[in-house]
């Protein structure tokens, strides 16, 4: 065989790639243009960098999140162990210190004997060989030409990043720690809002300039709005949907109680610890697109926040993916270059974890096909089979980016009302088949 394998870009993808064919014993060659160029959003030097939230989401089983989660650490996936190494508190998701999650999968990355790191641009899809492409969803230059003539144009989405603010800036008179319902102990500080303080704050917030869109942020060749991805849509775009849009969403007030009142607030936007010591908070919720000024005017009307250190301010960026359906396979090759393959956002799924996992498939499927075996593609049953089938239906029409939830998952075919109750029915099927599967298909 071809012991040879290419991957471009060290994000959650390309590490997961790499390392899952290495691990197999194929020689990689990962290429990554940090620390010689960043792309507008990124900061840090170290693989799989944190660009928006540090959280991967939930992690109990019976969700879309940890089911996703437990199919990719049977696969032997590299991330989520590094997660767990280096969580921080979060309730019943699982956040990581952004910097010390990175540096372990660096070191990891860099330390295994089958892969070899170049720090190099790559400028074009190779022309021989096998290759996973997971340079991201800000793929840009001669590279992002490149892929495009291959695979005949992009699909333009937007994604945003929140606030973080220092913890010692935060006034604990007015907030409170607290989990919603209770679940994992004071994990997260909630500022709370009584009616008054919620409309001043309301009318501030959309009526606060928005910063101007980048060149590098629009469509190709065009000067157009951007379209706004649902799942990441900025707090100020979903508060002018109507006065209550917020209030049912990032602010909502459910499973908390203010324990100066001993009644639920209005209306509340919940602080998320950023790092393993505590020293900072992220605004959970709190994408946003305005003009920094105005982040530091409108968000500092937050009670608690009102002299807040805001030590990274929102910002927003454009992601980029190929329409999937008319180009890939469910093992994530393409079909008109088979010995291609793509991971990641570029592909149309949509999150870390999510990213990380087609990833792995993309990895496998490499090896596989190097080897003369058939391709490794989950059942539908299964959260990553469900992926899988999406980015590659060739019915779909309009390709929109997907996440992991339990709508991608066949019916169970059984009437359970309790909605905890239905999930883990669905994930202990998905798991029952991931395993059957897996024994019948092995390496």
């Amino acid at each position: 065989m071809n012991n040879k394998l290419t991957v471009i870009g060290a994000g959650f993808a390309g590490c997961e790639a790499a390392w899952a064919a290495a691990e197999r014993g194929v020689k990689v060659e990962l290429y990554e243009m940090k620390p010689k160029k960043f792309s507008p959003a990124h900061k840090y030097n170290g693989f799989a960098e944190l660009v928006c939230s540090n959280s991967l989401k939930a992690s109990r089983v019976n969700s879309a999140a940890g089911l996703l989660k437990e199919e990719m650490r049977r696969l032997g996936s590299l991330t989520v162990p590094c997660a767990e190494e280096t969580a921080v508190p979060a309730g019943g998701a699982l956040a990581v210190d952004r910097e010390k999650f990175s540096d372990l999968v660096t070191e990891k990355v860099r330390s295994h004997p089958n892969i070899t790191v170049i720090n190099e641009e790559i400028e074009a899809v190779p022309t021989e060989g096998y290759a996973v492409i997971a340079s991201g969803p800000l793929t840009a230059g001669k590279l992002a030409q490149s892929i495009s003539e291959l695979c005949g144009g992009y699909l333009s989405f937007f994604d945003a990043a929140a606030p973080i603010v220092t913890a010692e800036s935060i006034d604990m008179t007015k907030a409170f720690s607290a989990a919603r319902y209770g679940r994992g102990g004071d994990d997260y500080i909630n500022c709370p809002f009584d009616k008054e303080e919620y409309l001043r704050f309301y009318n501030e917030l959309i009526n606060a300039e928005s910063a101007p869109v980048h060149d590098f942020d629009r469509p190709e060749n065009s000067k157009d709005d951007f379209t706004v991805y649902e799942g990441c849509m900025p707090v100020e775009v979903l508060a002018k949907r109507g006065e209550d849009a917020v209030r049912y969403g990032a602010m909502k007030p459910v499973g908390l109680t203010d324990p100066r009142s001993g009644k639920r607030p209005y209306a509340v936007v919940q602080l998320r610890r950023e790092n393993e010591s505590g020293t900072m908070y992220n605004l959970v919720g709190f994408q946003t697109n305005l003009k920094f000024p105005e982040q530091k005017r409108v968000f500092s009307l937050i009670p608690g926040l009102e002299n807040a250190e805001f030590v990274r301010y929102g910002v927003m960026h454009r992601n980029s993916f190929i329409n999937s359906p008319k180009l890939l396979n469910a093992d994530f090759s393409m079909r008109s270059r088979p010995e291609i393959f793509f991971g990641g956002q570029i592909t149309g799924v949509e999150g870390y974890m999510e990213s990380a996992a087609s990833g792995i498939i993309a990895g496998i499927n490499a090896v596989r096909k190097m080897n003369g075996q058939s391709p490794l593609i989950l059942p539908r049953e299964t959260m990553i089979g469900g992926l899988s089938a999406y980015i590659s239906d060739k019915t779909v029409t309009n390709f929109q980016p997907m996440g992991a939830n339990m709508g991608i998952l066949p019916d169970i075919g059984v009437r359970i009302k309790d909605k905890q109750a239905r999930y883990q029915a669905v994930a202990d099927r998905a798991l029952e088949a991931f395993d059957n599967y897996i024994s019948e298909n092995k390496d």
